[in-house]
């Protein structure tokens, strides 16, 4: 299959990125043109994520690792999250009850719509009392609740 990276050049136009991709981008450019009516042509798009905005998820996973009393890794507090928010599949463990198993925030594999939603679920699934109790055990709801809200103002500053 063939790949090109495009992005839209001084003038305007888009344009293949480098030598390669501006060879790649002529020649479906020309697949295109040479296109015979009632063909059709299939080709697939992906949107890239934004560094910023990944930036962001990780530092505030960051934060809430260094607030959260429950997990020892940043990976293992992840984890935990995106199965919580229901980013997972699940397969049968080795007792043969189903596992769940986070899906994978690969940069290049899952696109930047998919992240915000993404994002959207985790921040959704910490609000929720069953989230706060993992990771706060010691304390009741409510302060549970000042915490995650104190987390989140944290972010609102920046």
């Amino acid at each position: 299959m063939s790949s090109v990276v495009l992005y839209r050049a001084e003038d305007g136009k888009l344009a293949g990125m480098g030598d390669r991709g501006q060879r790649q981008f002529s020649k479906f450019k020309r697949a295109i043109e040479a296109l015979p009516v009632g063909a059709t042509l299939q080709f697939d798009y992906r949107l890239p994520r934004s560094p910023k905005h990944h930036r962001l998820f990780f530092a505030k996973l960051r934060e809430l690792h260094a607030r959260q009393e429950t997990f020892d890794t940043e990976d293992d507090l992840r984890m935990w999250l995106l199965v919580g928010a229901g980013y997972c599949h699940f397969i049968p463990g080795t007792d043969g009850q189903l596992v769940a198993v986070p899906q994978s925030m690969d940069w290049v594999t899952l696109e930047e719509a998919d992240f915000l939603e993404v994002h959207r679920r985790v921040d959704a699934f910490m609000w929720e009392p069953r989230a706060r109790r993992v990771l706060w055990p010691h304390l009741g709801d409510e302060r549970s609740y000042w915490a995650v809200d104190c987390w989140r103002l944290e972010f609102e500053k920046r």
